[in-house]
């Protein structure tokens, strides 16, 4: 019998396969949510590559935030990764939610990131 942690896994691995499948060109916006934290990266999957990254964990954040790990530190995450992908020329991507729900602070950073400018 398969553990909980072999299904999230092959689950998490389902979701990338289809999700790079369906991205062609776009970078792929990847979310990681621990219990304390939240993080996002842009991954170029075609050179293997991370282009911009944002987490709850940045210096300035962690001061302004009362924690990395509810709604308003993802919307913050989200916003910062929007506007670090647009100085670097990235508007377009795919989301990955990381076999994540989307719902609470996955979806906050979905929308923050779509307010920043990013669409997917």
């Amino acid at each position: 019998m398969a553990t909980v942690a072999d299904r999230t896994v092959r689950r998490t691995a389902r979701i990338r396969r289809v999700i790079q499948r369906a991205a062609g060109e776009r970078a792929r916006l990847s979310v990681f949510r621990s219990s304390k934290h939240i993080y996002a990266q842009l991954i170029d999957d075609a050179n293997g590559e991370t282009l911009v990254s944002a987490s709850s964990l940045e210096k300035d954040m962690r001061t302004s935030l009362k924690t990395g790990a509810n709604i308003d530190a993802a919307k913050a995450v989200g916003k910062r990764l929007a506007e670090r992908a647009l100085q670097k020329g990235v508007k377009n991507v795919v989301f990955d939610r990381g076999g994540y729900l989307y719902h609470g602070r996955v979806k906050a950073l979905a929308e923050a990131a779509r307010e920043g400018g990013l669409s997917f």
